[in-house]
């Protein structure tokens, strides 16, 4: 009885996709060892956090995090000697959203960036603030902001990340994170050429005059491919892409693994997918001018096929369909993202 399960579990899913959505999960790893305490600690709200647990620094940068409004934060200490590969192996089986290190040095930033890279690789969707981080990775936001003063305090790009990525965590997909306002910020150091540095994958922040607000929100994505195109360089747009992937993986690895692999049933997954992005349709996370739908893929149906035995060749593509796979099931799908409305032309004429 899994998969009429699954197809419930979906559909709810589907209904607070964008509720879930701005209520992401920030991990920090701050180097503290002012307390005895757990090495891993999660906090609901601000209140939760001991001012005593930490020094002045670490808890000035998990209330700028909370002041984004993430559901939760989740802290790893470590201590001044430290590994940081000790907090990141106790993060890799956690759930949440975006990382940030407010203190990483150049060497842990690299190695940051690395292991996010691998992460995402391995179909994990978390995402990390990294400061002056060139990655060219859809997961790492290059945050470039500089001269940031709130009061008489000065905060360098990687003290801020921590701020960053709670705005980022705490943004609904029917949203996006550009031009969101940092009311604490009194000052900035401000970008000779915004333009550039966007387009270098740059997250900057701009002074319109009266605020002191994100610029465009980019990733650090300059290169694109077949795979990667120009509107995955928007954090909105990987922020859905990753959040639908994550639900149909969790729908299928709780409803789906163990039941019959019949072709019945593999209509039945495919159906649920379909539900599922009908109803982000109507919510507006995806376009509802596209066909956002999901399908048997045939071609790699065939190309399975055909190396267990040469005469699947010869299979009409509804053969190939409906042809026993095994353990294995090939889904795909074709999707259009909503993007937010960021650029306006206007002409008059006269």
């Amino acid at each position: 009885m899994g998969l009429p399960e699954m197809l419930i579990d979906i559909k709810a899913a589907a209904r607070t996709a964008v509720t879930r959505s701005g209520r992401g999960v920030v991990a920090l790893i701050l180097r503290d060892s002012t307390s005895s305490a757990s090495a891993s600690e999660s906090y609901a709200n601000m209140a939760a956090v001991k001012k005593t647990a930490w020094t002045a620094a670490n808890y000035d940068y998990i209330q700028k995090t909370f002041d984004g409004s993430p559901s939760k934060v989740i802290v790893e200490r470590i201590g001044t000697d430290g590994q940081l590969s000790d907090a990141l192996a106790l993060l890799k089986n956690k759930r949440w959203n975006y990382l940030a290190m407010p203190a990483a040095d150049e060497g842990e930033v690299t190695e940051l960036s690395t292991w996010i890279k691998n992460m995402r690789a391995a179909h994990k969707s978390f995402k990390a603030v990294l400061p002056d981080c060139a990655a060219n990775n859809a997961g790492i936001i290059n945050f470039a902001g500089t001269g940031i003063t709130v009061g008489k305090k000065s905060y360098t790009a990687a003290e801020y990340c921590a701020r960053i990525a709670g705005i980022l965590a705490g943004t609904a997909l029917d949203n996006s994170a550009t031009y969101a306002v940092l009311p604490e910020v009194d000052s900035i150091t401000e970008s000779t050429d915004p333009d550039k540095d966007i387009n270098e994958g740059k997250l900057i922040l701009i002074n319109d005059g009266e605020n002191i607000k994100l610029g465009r929100a980019v990733n650090s994505l300059t290169t694109l491919s077949e795979n990667m195109t120009e509107d995955m360089k928007k954090i909105k747009i990987i922020d859905g892409l990753d959040l639908i992937c994550d639900d149909i993986r969790d729908s299928f690895e709780k409803n789906y693994i163990g039941t019959s692999n019949s072709y019945d049933n593999k209509l039945l997954f495919i159906n649920a997918v379909n539900v599922y992005f009908a109803a982000l349709e109507r919510d507006g996370v995806l376009y509802d001018e596209y066909e956002n739908t999901a399908f048997i893929d045939t071609d790699a149906q065939r190309a399975y096929l055909e190396g267990i035995d040469a005469a699947y060749a010869e299979y009409t593509d509804d053969e190939i369909k409906r042809a026993a796979t095994g353990s294995h099931i090939f889904a795909g799908g074709q999707l259009k993202l909503q993007d937010a409305i960021e650029d306006m032309k206007f002409t008059i004429y006269l």
